[in-house]
């Protein structure tokens, strides 16, 4: 279900659903749930059913309870654009929880910023934590390693004969690793690793590291 790695002298583990946890801070970082996205395809006439909603909060849940958090830091596109009846899902389940919350603005994150300041959520552009720093849309500082979401990064495995399969996953070059994306319905943008790179795929209950430098 997790694999363990380091980075810098630090301790970081993988989850399968595409959450991470910094173990000396007690942080999870969780990239791209874009909530609201599911209520915006059922408005337009999409066949999802409605617990489908759910499941994004069930997974939050899940994570939190394996690791109990300090802090729990999203790393932007925590919803999908305006308000819809999601927002009120959140609000409920960010009251059940003990963990700061912080918001790495994303692209999606179009709602306004009292309505996080008005249920405690912090909002920044980036957060420093040398030497590591963390953003939205992947980035390269110098003395830094980045922490990142945006791409939603997939891996394409080849299997025996003509087999092709995708699966989202983390995906780490030398100072950076981009996260896969959270949220149900999101979909996946394929990346082609070099020989620097490591990429640890997910399916549904593993987290595999299918290549390394």
């Amino acid at each position: 279900m997790t694999q363990h790695i380091q980075i810098l002298d630090q301790n970081f583990i993988l989850h399968c659903t595409g959450s991470l946890f910094w173990q000396e801070q007690g942080m999870l970082l969780v990239s791209d749930v874009h909530l609201g996205k599911i209520s915006h395809f059922r408005k337009h006439g999409a066949a999802i059913p409605q617990c489908a909603i759910e499941k994004n909060f069930e997974l939050l849940t899940k994570v939190v309870v394996k690791f109990k958090p300090k802090t729990i830091c999203f790393l932007g596109d925590l919803f999908h654009s305006y308000l819809n009846s999601e927002w009120h899902h959140f609000e409920a389940w960010t009251a059940e929880q003990a963990s700061k919350i912080i918001l790495v603005v994303g692209n999606h994150d179009i709602i306004s910023p009292l309505k996080y300041e008005n249920i405690k959520i912090g909002i920044t552009q980036e957060l420093r934590l040398p030497p590591f720093f963390l953003t939205h849309h992947p980035e390269e500082k110098k003395g830094f390693f980045n922490f990142s979401g945006h791409i939603h990064p997939a891996i394409k495995l080849q299997g025996l004969g003509r087999q092709r399969l995708k699966l989202p996953c983390f995906f780490k070059r030398t100072n950076q690793m981009i996260l896969p994306a959270f949220g149900e319905f999101t979909g996946t943008h394929i990346l082609t690793p070099t020989k620097e790179d490591e990429v640890y795929a997910i399916t549904k209950n593993e987290v595999i590291l299918v290549s390394k430098n």
